[in-house]
């Protein structure tokens, strides 16, 4: 048997506070479900766990959603926080605290933190001034307009300038910039980190607005109360604020204890917000870094982007309706990959449902447990009549311990679940193998079925007891029907701890029914009805419309164009814009930023991967703070109200080829 070597070994967990706008859908609650897996395994392992999640409640977006509703920002957010806690509950998610940034003490310390930045010198009072467009909450030069209006929505602005607050980001960009390079676990995985470096740090970073004064709904700066905290500075200290830090020096001995973080778990769309504005903000407080940074890819529905009018956005109460709780927690933890997309759908889910779960785990324990009932009582007994299988099964089972745990330690979930069902499968192979039916028509081998029967027992006991962390409740249940308790994990390096004499329970529990799939899909379009695509008659008469045509070119001004395809490598939501995305766009050897209007039209998770036209030789502007260098090319409706993507019918033509 082994030994608890990480006893009291502080471990320190959060995900990203979940945004207050609406109910989270089921790619969002995978983050939740993801840092709940690790920090179970993680108490597992013998850590002292400490597993923080929250929401996120200020901006200007929650405001003109409370107006909208007709209640106050608090009430609006208090509602919504409300939703997203129930369903981090529904999901079994172990977090020890849910904090809010609401709440009274946090809104103190993002205040003196505010202060002390600002008394430090890091941060100084400036001014945006220009042309603002209210929509897209962006200011604009008369260079920049487009025939007088906002060049991104097209609608009407007006003269004004906003004072506003800012931080020197570079004031500590080498010193942050040599601490990735010194600590290559910092961002995981790599690809984050490179995009980080070469597209963010290298480039050189611009000072960062932290305040605004053209709404109200967030923190006061005390000192200057025109003035309300930037949404991220006030959103990403919630990790030391939920812990009782305090800017004056009497922080909780819960902040002493497990500051630094170990690990930030987050989205890859904030991955910029959690590697380098939040790890300025500790240096400008002295505070040390968090060990880790993982930015987890999405979940993405089968057919592209959930959207309400598609009918195709999945919520986690409603897939917990038709599977249940443990069978979406494997599905959302099982399906994702390390570093790229997963994708989920109602026919992948009742697929992994039948096969994995209903066959190789469900099966295998009624199965064993039945048998135990037929030939013996119930009761398991180990008379050592062992022969070459059985050493090959123990070697397998214990292997795949060390496996998952190795896996778990790298993130590796997805992958670490599949080690562990290599130990269900091989307990039903070693069935197929040892064929106890046939067994128990000789009387000379009973001793022999025993043994067999000991040992899919116990390889059951040892691969329910790893599941606990991904599915505690389909774990428990099958522990209750063998009669034991859950194997710590560092006693998994002995096979055959299984009590001898124990009494399995007498009748089996069916842990999952196989379901009728197109039953199923039958049921989920009575629930979920398609919208309707409108007829090609409908669709001719509304594309009717008179063009009102530019005038000519000559044919040696069309070619100083440089057109070409360009492929989004990242895409991510330009923070308080509702209009804006910002896209980086590989191009041959070399990548550029790109900030488009197109967020109405265009999730960010939906850009990635997407082959585009660009306009290449476009002189550099600055859009929302952010420097772009290029415009990619759409079609829009006369209306206004849909735009269209320019893209290459052949996927595998080679990004920076030229149109022309």
């Amino acid at each position: 048997m082994g030994e608890n070597i990480n006893k009291g070994v502080p471990y320190y967990i959060t995900t990203a506070i979940a945004y207050t706008s609406g109910k989270p859908h089921i790619g969002n609650t995978y983050e939740i479900v993801l840092a709940d897996a690790i920090a179970r395994f993680k108490r597992e392992q013998g850590f002292d766990v400490r597993f923080q999640t929250g929401t996120d409640e200020h901006g200007q977006k929650i405001e003109l959603k409370a107006e909208e509703a007709g209640i106050t920002p608090q009430q609006f957010v208090d509602n919504v926080a409300g939703e997203i806690r129930n369903i981090w509950d529904m999901m079994n998610t172990s977090y020890d605290k849910f904090v809010r940034t609401t709440d009274e003490y946090h809104v103190k310390q993002v205040q003196k933190m505010f202060k002390k930045m600002y008394d430090k010198g890091d941060i100084y009072k400036g001014a945006y001034e220009g042309w603002y467009c209210t929509p897209c909450e962006s200011f604009w030069t008369d260079t920049q307009l487009k025939d007088g209006c906002c060049p991104d929505c097209g609608r009407p602005v007006e003269k004004a300038k906003e004072e506003a607050y800012f931080f020197k980001m570079s004031k500590y960009a080498d010193r942050l910039i040599e601490h990735i390079n010194s600590h290559p676990e910092f961002i995981q995985p790599v690809s984050r980190k490179n995009e980080m470096m070469n597209n963010f740090l290298l480039p050189g970073l611009q000072d960062l607005c932290v305040s605004r004064t053209s709404f109200k709904w967030g923190i006061p700066v005390d000192f200057d109360d025109k003035h309300v905290v930037y949404v991220w500075l006030d959103a990403l200290t919630n990790y030391i604020t939920g812990l009782g830090y305090d800017v004056d020096g009497n922080s909780d001995e819960l902040y002493k204890k497990y500051w630094p973080a170990d690990l930030h778990l987050i989205g890859k769309d904030i991955i910029r917000f959690h590697t380098i504005y939040w790890p300025i903000f500790l240096m400008s407080l002295d505070l040390p870094l968090p060990k880790q940074i993982f930015g987890h890819p999405w979940l993405l529905m089968a057919d592209g982007k959930m959207s309400k009018s598609k009918g195709n956005v999945l919520y986690a109460d409603t897939l917990v309706d038709f599977f249940g709780v443990d069978a979406v927690r494997y599905f959302v933890l099982h399906e994702m990959p390390f570093e790229n997309d997963g994708s989920i759908s109602w026919e992948l889910m009742a697929e992994r449902f039948n096969s994995d779960l209903a066959n190789i785990l469900g099966n295998l324990v009624s199965r064993t447990v039945s048998m135990t009932n037929k030939y013996f009582g119930g009761v398991v007994e180990n008379n050592d009549v062992t022969e070459d299988v059985d050493n090959d099964l123990i070697d397998t089972i214990l292997d795949e311990v060390q496996k998952a745990e190795q896996k778990m330690n790298a993130l590796r979930v997805a992958d670490a679940i599949t080690e562990i069902f290599n130990i269900f499968r091989r307990c039903n192979k070693y069935i197929d193998e040892t064929m106890p039916w046939v067994l128990a028509k000789d009387e000379t081998k009973q001793d022999r079925l025993k043994t067999v029967l000991y040992n899919l027992t116990e390889g059951i006991t040892i691969g329910a007891s790893l599941l606990y962390s991904f599915m505690p409740e389909t774990s428990e249940k099958i522990l209750k029907e063998l009669n034991t308790e859950k194997r710590a994990l560092w006693d998994m390096d002995t096979f055959g701890l299984y009590p001898n004499g124990n009494k399995v329970s007498e009748a089996p529990e069916i842990l999952f029914a196989r379901m009728d799939v197109n039953e199923l899909l039958k049921k989920v379009e009575e629930l979920f009805p398609k919208v309707e695509e409108p007829k090609a008659e409908e669709v001719a008469e509304e594309e009717s419309f008179e063009i009102k045509h530019k005038p000519n070119v000559s044919f040696e001004d069309f070619m100083k164009l440089e057109l070409r395809v360009g492929e989004v490598i990242a895409c991510e939501e330009v923070p308080k814009s509702k209009k804006l995305l910002k896209e980086t766009i590989k191009f041959g050897n070399e990548t550029r930023t790109i900030v488009s209007g197109i967020k109405k039209w265009y999730s960010a998770e939906e850009m990635v991967g997407k082959k585009v036209m660009v306009v290449c030789n476009l002189e550099p502007r600055e859009i929302a703070g952010i420097m772009s260098e290029g415009m990619i090319a759409a079609a829009e409706s006369p209306d206004g109200e849909m735009i269209s993507l320019m893209s290459p019918d052949k996927k595998d033509i080679p990004a920076g080829s030229e149109i022309g």
